[in-house]
């Protein structure tokens, strides 16, 4: 017997996308973004979900297209992640997939050597192929962690110098 995944279908540009249902939270409109300063041009900024900060990320910007605007029809995928709530802003949120494991491959090599390690594998549904995300490095990529190590870098106290303050 196969094991099935269950995955959230969602479309950024032509492509369908999906991530494990089990990290979806929800489907929000795009509310008003409140903006950070100094995060990566991808990250759109944060937003007060019902009294929870929850920081958001344009994932055609994440994807390369620098010139990404919002639409009407753009959502919010509000995920869970580390206990933590991350919300992607896609095209649209299209549908619940059930994906047998046996018709999902691994990544072609070339999606690692071009920077894309996000994506855990392709799902074969329906004669399309489905691009399924790893939330983990999806939502710390390599130069989000980077930015936040100068922060803290920046912020570091000197106490740790093994002075003490009297």
């Amino acid at each position: 017997m196969s094991r099935e995944l269950h995955i959230v279908g969602f479309q950024v540009g032509r492509e369908t996308y999906g991530v494990p249902i089990t990290s979806l939270h929800e489907i929000v409109r795009v509310p008003e973004i409140t903006a950070v300063p100094d995060a990566p041009d991808y990250l759109e900024g944060v937003i007060n979900l019902r009294g929870k900060i929850v920081s958001v990320m344009d994932l055609r910007k994440r994807f390369g297209d620098k010139h990404a605007t919002l639409k009407k029809q753009n959502r919010i995928l509000v995920v869970e992640h580390s206990g933590k709530l991350a919300g992607l802003i896609v095209d649209s949120a299209s549908e619940v997939l059930k994906i047998a494991s046996t018709d999902v491959e691994a990544p072609p090599v070339v999606f690692q050597e071009g920077g894309l390690n996000c994506v855990t594998g392709l799902g074969k549904v329906r004669g399309r192929l489905v691009v399924l995300l790893d939330m983990t490095k999806l939502l710390a990529p390599a130069s989000l962690l980077q930015h936040d190590a100068k922060l803290e870098s920046r912020t570091a106290k000197p106490e740790a110098r093994g002075t003490t303050a009297r």
